[in-house]
């Protein structure tokens, strides 16, 4: 059975982590994304099947899911329309995340670059950091986009 979950602000404008756990005794991969869409608690979208996809390959336990921004939309662009697209509590939860995690795999795509929020998560992240694939940009590719049979290099 998966253990299912997501940390959701009360005005539920933000998501700030989701999980997929199905074996404790295995490492957990924490997939740092864009934004979050709709995916909830309960229901997964294409990137967590995806993530948690990858994460099988390598042998973990599970996932978690966080973001750049944590502001809920299906658009970047409606994101980044939002006078605090990144959330009060985001960078909180993403060092929580880091320190609870076996790696931190970069998958965030082109659009890191916005408020410069990339180069800051980089830092903030750094020792534990890794990516599937850069971009031309040299921004992490999304999961969506990428060989199921690609393995995590550091950052």
């Amino acid at each position: 059975m998966i253990e299912k979950g997501a940390i959701i602000s009360d005005c539920n404008k933000y998501r700030y982590s989701l999980w997929r756990i199905w074996d404790k005794e295995k490492p957990i991969f924490t997939f740092v994304g864009l934004n979050p869409s709709t995916a909830d608690h309960q229901q997964d979208d294409r990137t967590i099947r995806r993530c948690i996809n990858f994460a099988k390959s390598w042998g973990g336990g599970g996932i978690y899911m966080a973001n750049l921004f944590a502001y809920r939309a299906t658009d970047p662009q409606e994101m980044m329309s939002q006078e605090d697209p990144i959330g009060p509590d985001n960078d909180a939860h993403l060092k929580q995340l880091a320190a609870e995690s076996h790696k931190l795999i970069a998958c965030w795509g082109n659009d890191g670059v916005f408020k410069a929020r990339s180069t800051f998560v980089k830092q903030l992240l750094a020792d534990k950091l890794y990516y599937l694939k850069l971009n031309k940009s040299g921004e992490p590719g999304h999961p969506l986009y990428i060989h199921s049979s690609t393995q995590i290099q550091p950052f």
